[in-house]
């Protein structure tokens, strides 16, 4: 049985509106929360995850307009013929420019969380027409050559074991419950169990729905081959990173290191959480994006 949202309340609070869109011919799912006349705010969610991921922080966002699309190949959004990094970022590209307006007609802010990070940034570096970007848990260093190199390639063993067999023990592999609580257990800090179980159980739930096995070998691929890093002196905008000193997919030194390869960035820094400031802080992260949307 599903464990309830500790944010539940917070949510369903605000207008909620579903809708189905093509984005350069890939059809995409599209989660709203907040007023239609709100100024927009576009939310990208990690790899393997859906919108539900960023659910927690759209909750604390009343008198906002989140707009949160399933990245392609995962929820309940078409795979891209091929899940390139060039091609996801060129789906957010056209996707913001069609789909994110605000009521004036403003651009919206952008953000994304850990591979969300890598897809807007990468896109924001290609002419993104947004007013700014937030990326949260962003991915700084390369995934096979940073702290968590053992880790990253224990990963890597992991889905190439996932392509190498028949597509059903592919998929069996992917989705193996055993593993998913492991990611799971790997990156939750809470100490408090009641969350920890939320956590967890909203892992079981989303990890998994994802379009195809080659959807979701692509985007891993494209996960541990770019980073924000090697995009960032070119994204002009405004930048707001908020980072984790628990972070074990990004260390904290190389958040400070990241910020000083932008043009105009700022950092903000979350005590006691790790990767998944989404689901363990998401009042604290949202406090943030208010401030920052102020300043815009």
């Amino acid at each position: 049985m599903p464990i309830e949202s500790p944010y539940r309340a917070l949510l369903d609070a605000l207008p909620q509106r579903e809708r189905r869109v093509e984005i350069d011919g890939v059809g995409t799912a599209v989660f709203e929360y907040g007023a239609e006349d709100a100024p927009p705010i576009v939310f990208i969610h990690g790899f393997r995850g859906d919108h539900h991921g960023l659910e927690p922080v759209a909750a604390h966002l009343p008198g906002v307009r989140v707009i949160a699309p399933d990245l392609p190949g995962f929820g309940a959004s078409d795979a891209l013929p091929h899940a390139s990094i060039e091609a996801y970022a060129s789906w957010l590209r056209a996707f913001v420019a069609t789909e994110a307006r605000g009521a004036d007609g403003a651009p919206p802010v952008v953000l994304g969380h850990s591979f969300g990070s890598i897809v807007v940034a990468h896109a924001a570096a290609g002419g993104l027409d947004a007013s700014a970007i937030v990326l949260v848990n962003p991915i700084a260093t390369p995934a096979l050559s940073g702290a968590n190199r053992i880790g990253s390639l224990l990963a890597l063993g992991y889905y190439r074991a996932a392509a190498a067999l028949p597509e059903r023990a592919g998929l069996a592999v992917l989705g193996a419950p055993p593993i998913v609580r492991g990611m799971s257990a790997f990156m939750a800090k809470t100490r408090d169990r009641s969350l920890r179980a939320w956590i967890h159980d909203q892992h079981d739930r989303y990890f998994s729905r994802y379009a195809s096995r080659r959807a979701v070998l692509e985007a891993f691929d494209a996960s541990i081959r770019h980073t924000v890093g090697e995009v960032a002196p070119r994204v002009t905008l405004p930048v707001q990173l908020i980072a984790a000193d628990l972070d074990d997919i990004t260390p904290l030194a190389q958040q400070h290191r990241l910020r000083g390869l932008f043009p105009d960035a700022r950092l903000s820094v979350l005590r006691g959480v790790g990767h998944l400031v989404h689901y363990e802080q998401p009042r604290e992260a949202a406090a943030i994006v208010r401030r920052f949307l102020a300043e815009r």
